[in-house]
């Protein structure tokens, strides 16, 4: 087959393009549009004069010059739906359709395809510009420091790092309301600053297999060292020490196979050069952006790196006619830097027209135009990056060395360059190999001992009989004779708290789940009438922050005061890569002790026995799930204000911490007043209550002895949840119930004085199950 391909744009890309497309035997021609001073300088590369963004007028171009191959080059005509236009007069396009193009043309649906499909990224929100009070609230309650995006193209210019809170909200105030970048901020996504090497991963793709290149490193500032203002890029090297094989494969894995399988099966598939940005954190790669063209000055690089045997046209064929597979793409084994010359005055106002002198270059350097002009045969500047220069060698110091050779043979009044490019890789050259350690292997422990430092004084204040809660050592000690017990029975409970950890992250408030966290275990010790004596946590991350650790512990130890029992020990796990960075994971475990005779149940449970009802504090730790789930489809946020209590948001209401039970209830279980208690947690009553009856009765619980809180009714309204469905589900406002001898209920009612209010909700009778009655006043 005879290619004759359309190559749009005018930058050094597209020579680079040209020129090793130029190489191979399937192609007869090349029509660039509209091209520079050097594109048609490579042999079968022509240059028209075509408007590169009047793209009827280029289909029928192409039409008449029976084009059978459409190379895009620049993200704007892709944005536009350049590839359906071709597509529709049978011409395959190298390039993705303008659905799929959405990944490089609005930020906010490609950070939402991100988290539609778990690939690693920063954590954000997307604010309109009618929620600018929302956006400023945002930042202001997020707890990290932020980047703003806005949505749509910008020419590079629409993402502000801001260095503090007041210059974010002077940003999100450009961006939303001044308009600085017209309709492209019509939407902002405020993410979290990633801090890490950043690396450019170039894959091709035909909506199936995915092929990436080496990873490169490209250098956007103007200035030697990472100084001054942004620019498109001042040079980029290939491929970058810092990508080692072990974090490509993590990336193909966790990032390129997802994301390509993702928009296929979502009904956009990506046909094209992905161009990935990744932040290398400590806990991984993490997705930047998405493009969806060649990178540049990237590129300028990788086509270097192509082995003489990998035919380019055939390449970007096989992807266009969704068959990659069929065809081989290798790399050879060296290293390729590419130096931008640019303009005096570049990235600001600039001069052009200048001449420039292009002499004999060394072998194994290419010079690539990109932005020039011919006129007269004469070589003028007509861009702010005027040329970059390419080399290619076995190492990178010799490619470094061999390219900046090439720069010195060029030169125009105003050349403006770095001389510092690759310096990244060059210093990790120099550095002296040694052995590994601990921290590069991404756990510090010195952030550990930082945590225990910082938790003793909390830890401290937990101390009770039979323990001095000191921690440090290897184990934590409770002297149980200490406590008094004649004849005492252990009991020992272990928890977590669920999904309601999702909510707390995403709110940024830590140490209220540290307080579910113990309510968890010591209810469930009480349940079997045993006080609670010590606790210990277990704390898992991928990369400890130890001021969010801090807040978790000062929560489990205001549990444990609560509840008297003490903090003795615990485990704190930094396991680099098994959690997304800002997640951590927690368990709890309790011992508890109860005189033999006082162990709950008591045998002697009866039909008539009476139902008590404790109040609890919200949902507890339970059903969070299908909390998340309803406050998804309600068109609220955890920031918005709360519906049923004007005074704090939705998520600080629904953290509202587990009733602990302990203080309240134990002393009427000690007095023998209680025969059973069951913890109302996840099942609800429909599963709980059961726990703590003989096989053959049952109960019957009515609904109507209490009020089901506002929490609750605002989930039924929202989530359209059945009573029934509630009933088996939530607390719905009875964090415990307690069966009791009618004979002692006055006494019984008499000893639960605390906090929470008790209610006669039913009785036990002689049909196995719970029966709900009166469900209907909850509708």
């Amino acid at each position: 087959m005879s290619l004759r391909i359309l190559v749009i744009g005018s930058g050094g890309r597209e020579h680079a393009l040209c020129w090793r497309l130029s190489q191979s035997d399937l192609v007869d021609n090349i029509f660039v549009c509209p091209g520079n001073g050097g594109t048609s300088q490579e042999k079968k590369t022509f240059n028209i004069n075509l408007p590169a963004d009047d793209l009827p007028k280029l289909v029928e171009f192409a039409v008449q010059n029976e084009i059978n191959l459409v190379v895009p080059g620049p993200e704007q005509p892709l944005v536009d739906g350049v590839e359906g236009l071709f597509r529709k007069v049978g011409i395959p396009v190298f390039g993705p359709s303008r659905l799929a193009a959405r990944m490089e043309g609005s930020k906010a649906f490609s950070k939402d395809f991100m988290a539609r499909h778990s690939i690693p990224t920063a954590q954000f929100k997307v604010f309109k510009a009618s929620q600018f009070d929302e956006a400023v609230n945002y930042v202001k309650t997020c707890q990290h420091n932020v980047v703003l995006k806005a949505d749509g193209l910008a020419g590079g210019k629409g993402v502000l790092i801001p260095e503090s809170e007041e210059e974010a909200i002077a940003g999100l105030k450009d961006i939303l309301v001044s308009n600085v970048f017209g309709s492209a901020g019509s939407e902002v996504v405020i993410e979290e600053l990633l801090i890490g090497p950043e690396i450019s991963v170039l894959a091709f793709s035909d909506g199936y297999t995915i092929v990436p290149l080496p990873a490169a490193q490209d250098h956007k500032r103007i200035g030697e060292g990472d100084t001054g203002p942004n620019t498109g890029g001042m040079g980029a090297y290939a491929p970058a020490p810092v990508a080692t094989p072990e974090i490509m494969n993590q990336i193909m894995i966790e990032t390129l196979r997802p994301t390509i399988d993702g928009m296929r099966k979502e009904g956009f598939p990506f046909v094209g050069m992905l161009f990935t940005g990744f932040m290398l954190t400590s806990t991984g790669p993490k997705v930047l952006e998405y493009n969806v063209r060649f990178g540049d000055p990237e590129t300028e690089a990788l086509m270097l790196l192509l082995h003489k045997d990998t035919d380019l046209a055939a390449v970007l064929l096989a992807c266009a006619e969704h068959r990659l597979d069929s065809v081989s793409i290798s790399i050879r084994p060296g290293f390729a830097v590419s130096v931008i010359l640019a303009s005096q005055g570049y990235p600001g106002s600039y001069p052009k027209g200048k001449e420039i002198q292009i002499q004999d270059v060394p072998s194994g350097v290419v010079v690539f135009h990109a932005g020039t002009a011919s006129k007269n045969d004469v070589i003028l500047t007509a861009g702010g990056r005027v040329i970059a220069v390419s080399a290619f060698a076995s190492s990178i110091q010799d490619a470094v060395d061999l390219v900046y050779k090439g720069v010195d043979r060029i030169s125009f009044e105003g050349k403006t360059l770095r001389r510092d490019i690759a310096h990244r890789a060059l210093k990790s050259a120099e550095q002296t190999p040694g052995g590994l350690t601990y921290a590069q292997a991404g756990v510090s422990v010195d952030a550990g001992n930082a945590l225990v430092d910082a938790i003793k004084p909390y830890v401290r204040a937990t101390r009770r009989t039979g323990a001095d809660a000191e921690i440090g050592g290897f184990g934590g000690i409770f002297d149980l004779k200490a406590t008094g017990y004649t004849d005492p029975i252990l009991v020992s409970g272990t928890d977590g708290v669920g999904t309601k950890l999702r909510v707390a992250v995403d709110v940024g408030v830590h140490d209220l789940v540290g307080i579910d966290l113990v309510a968890m275990s010591v209810n469930d010790l009480l349940v079997q009438g045993a006080e609670p004596l010590y606790f210990l946590d277990y704390f898992g991350c991928s990369r400890l922050d130890v001021d969010i650790a801090t807040q978790v512990v000062k929560g489990i130890a205001e549990g444990c005061r609560q509840a008297n029992c003490a903090l003795i020990g615990g485990e704190t796990a930094e396991m680099p890569g098994m959690y997304q960075e800002g997640d951590y994971d927690l368990a709890g475990f309790a011992v508890g002790a109860v005189e033999r005779h006082l162990i709950l149940p008591q045998q002697d449970i009866a039909a008539g026995d009476i139902l008590l009802g404790v109040s609890s504090s919200g949902p507890h730790s339970n059903g969070f799930s299908l909390i998340r789930k309803i406050v998804s489809v309600s068109g609220l946020e955890y920031s918005s204000p709360c519906p049923w209590d004007s005074t704090t948001t939705l998520g600080r209401a629904l953290l509202e911490p587990t009733r602990i039970y302990i203080k309240q209830l134990l002393p009427a279980a000690q007095a023998g007043l209680i025969k059973g208690m069951s913890h109302i947690t996840g099942g609800g009553f429909l599963e709980n209550i059961p726990r703590v009856l003989p096989k053959t009765l049952g109960c019957y619980v009515d609904a109507s002895k209490w009020d089901l809180p506002p929490v609750f009714r605002f989930l039924m309204a929202h989530g359209k949840v059945a009573p029934l469905e509630m009933a088996r589900t939530f607390n719905n406002g009875i964090g415990m119930v307690l069966i009791v001898d009618p004979k002692n209920l006055a006494l019984a009612v008499q000893s639960l004085t605390g906090s929470a209010q008790v209610y006669e909700i039913g009785e036990v009778t002689t049909s196995p199950g719970v029966e709900m009655r009166n469900l209907q006043v909850w509708s």
